[in-house]
């Protein structure tokens, strides 16, 4: 964490964006460089306004005006002042390279019998926000300071990861800060919510894990989060807390499930999570990912369900098909169990969720192709044949989102739904009555009551577990 720089005894860090270094204690006079709020200089002197220093970084001298700058010690009665400093500095927003220098020059300062959680909690916050600030869409002068500050923070010993995603970056804090604070006793429970929320970022993971190693990364959230000491926390820590265990105990019932072991626990700990979510707590922030917990909860819900068979014509069977698949073969079981069509998938299967319409001429069947993301396939009848379509739970690819089945109408020609998942201006969530024959939407609502028929032929099954009526 500490770099060589903080080993000298008369410092100063540059305070304000962007500063020039001068050859010569004149504003005139030609730049050396340009440096950024929270670098460290070495000061060697001082001429009229200005303050002669080295930058060990660049191994370059030159004069910077002493308004430019804050002198500090490191003497450890100092101390205490700079942590008064990290203090105020911690939550202001577009300070977090300077907030970390000073964090820095405190841990140099201090005895290190005198140093606690605090520093480490401060700067592992600031590190999370100037990663989040630099992965979001900002003006080129905004995105340039923020690259600034990011390499300040480099110089630092703070470190940063880099992720892809559909042609975004993600700049996410590697972490180190956060993982110190967990390891110290002398953390509240306050530090030790901050640093396993800062730590169990979903935005955060690596996209090229394979299955394996996600799962294992899953695990690993799952226990961090469960370890935290909930005494005294805040109502606002608690929900972040519940809404965070909620999307990780989801992805980990999913993994669990492809692996072929039990994810019943996994699954209906995520709905418990997401239940103990104090709703009137929740701010703006908060209410968007509050609405991520469910939808992440809804996904995988299923694991949760009893494997229960629902017997009458229609009939689903599960065969292997080619290595990780599996194929889904429709059966009728008034003529001898004869396969009526079939489909392969490399997503799970959750046979508990078929539902055959009353003429028998139909059925509805969830399938989980990734952990974030749950579609239904339709079994249909046209003329003589068989077929089968999927409909997904939106039209911007697979990302995070689910569709389930709510009920067959009485008329069998129409199917109940509800579509809840992220998509351009946030999270969406509608119920809508699809035409079995064009399986195209004819309604759609916020609320089904406001849908003819779905509060009368909702199926009850769906009504008792669903988190889309929450």
């Amino acid at each position: 964490m500490t770099p060589l720089v903080l080993a000298a005894l008369t410092l100063a860090i540059v305070s304000q964006n962007p500063v020039a270094l001068r050859a010569s204690p004149n504003d005139s006079a030609p730049e050396q460089g340009v440096l950024w709020q929270g670098e460290v200089l070495e000061v060697r002197g001082e001429r009229g306004d200005f303050l002669s220093v080295y930058d060990q970084r660049r191994e370059r001298a030159g004069f910077i005006r002493a308004a430019q700058l804050r002198t500090i010690s490191l003497q450890p009665e100092e101390a205490p002042e700079l942590l008064a400093i990290v203090r105020f500095l911690r939550d202001t927003p577009g300070s977090e390279a300077l907030g970390i220098s000073y964090a820095a020059a405190y841990l140099k300062a201090a005895p290190a019998e005198q140093i606690t959680a605090e520093a480490f909690d401060a700067i592992g916050g600031m590190a999370d926000r100037l990663a989040q600030r630099a992965s979001a869409h900002q003006s080129k002068i905004n995105a340039g300071i923020v690259a600034a500050h990011l390499d300040v923070a480099t110089q630092l010993g703070i470190q940063f990861k880099s992720y892809e995603r559909d042609g975004n970056v993600r700049v996410c804090y590697e972490g180190d800060m956060f993982r110190r604070v967990l390891a110290m006793r002398s953390a509240s429970p306050a530090q030790q919510a901050r640093a396993a929320l800062g730590l169990t970022q979903h935005a955060c993971i690596n996209p090229d894990l394979g299955p394996t190693e996600r799962y294992q990364w899953d695990q690993w959230r799952a226990e961090i989060l469960q370890k935290v000491d909930t005494t005294g926390l805040s109502a606002t820590l608690m929900n972040r807390l519940h809404m965070r265990q909620a999307g990780v105990l989801a992805a980990l019932a999913y993994w669990q499930t492809r692996r072929g072991d039990s994810a019943f626990a996994a699954a209906d700990h995520a709905l418990d999570a997401l239940g103990a979510i104090q709703k009137n707590a929740l701010d703006e922030l908060d209410q968007n990912d509050y609405a991520e917990a469910a939808v992440r909860v809804g996904a995988s819900r299923l694991a949760a369900d009893p494997a229960i068979s629902h017997p009458g014509r229609l009939a689903i069977q599960l065969m292997p098909g080619e290595p990780g698949q599996t194929c889904v073969a429709l059966l009728d079981t008034q003529h001898g169990s004869q396969q009526l069509t079939q489909r392969c998938t490399f997503g799970i299967v959750w046979l508990s969720s078929a539902r055959a319409s009353n003429d028998g001429n139909a059925l509805a069947l969830s399938v989980q192709p990734l952990a974030t993301w749950r579609e239904l396939w339709v079994f249909r009848r046209k003329g003589s044949e068989w077929r089968v379509d999927v409909l997904p739970p939106g039209g911007d690819g697979p990302e995070l989102g689910y569709i389930e089945f709510a009920g067959w109408h009485a008329d069998s020609k129409h199917l109940f739904v509800v579509r809840e998942l992220r998509a351009t201006g946030g999270f969406h969530r509608r119920f809508e009555s699809v035409g079995l024959d064009s399986l195209q939407t004819e309604r759609q609502a916020g609320t089904p009551a406001l849908i003819p028929g779905f509060d009368r032929w909702q199926d009850a099954a769906w009504r008792s577990s669903t988190v889309s009526l929450r």
